[in-house]
């Protein structure tokens, strides 16, 4: 059973067998998928999978906290499975490769800027975009 399979249960989700393959597809996802990678990925698996199901299925797991979703700033909903331990990202604006990364320096100045302007600090997203830097300079010189 994937980890989605096991949090569904814990959150008492009716769990189809269409559902099982979604969330197994998820829980093996090395990215961070949008609903049509999702359906190519599940339809592999279950050719009768629509894509009116993904999204259903994305929504409920959504509304469920299972899953995050993110905008990489590519104009499509991207997911993943809401992490156990807190990460940011640094997106590639060339490949669009997602890149996983906590930083306690970044973590610690968060909390005092927060404290600074008056607040306590409950949640936040940091999403770094940014290029290979031989790339960065190459466009400098254009």
């Amino acid at each position: 059973m994937s980890r989605i399979e096991k949090l569904c249960e814990q959150k008492g989700l009716k769990l189809t067998e269409q559902r099982r393959i979604i969330a197994r597809v998820l829980s093996e996802a090395e990215d961070h998928p949008d609903v049509d990678q999702l359906y190519r990925r599940a339809t592999n698996i279950d050719p009768r999978i629509s894509i009116a199901t993904v999204y259903r299925t994305v929504r409920l797991f959504e509304e469920a906290n299972i899953l995050t979703k993110h905008d990489f700033g590519d104009g499509r909903a991207r997911y993943e499975e809401v992490p156990s331990e807190h990460h940011d990202h640094l997106i590639d604006i060339r490949s669009g490769r997602v890149i996983e990364f906590h930083d306690p320096e970044i973590e610690q100045l968060q909390e005092k800027i927060a404290q600074r302007l008056g607040y306590k600090l409950v949640d936040h997203r940091l999403e770094l975009f940014g290029m290979p830097v031989g790339e960065a300079s190459a466009d400098k010189d254009s």
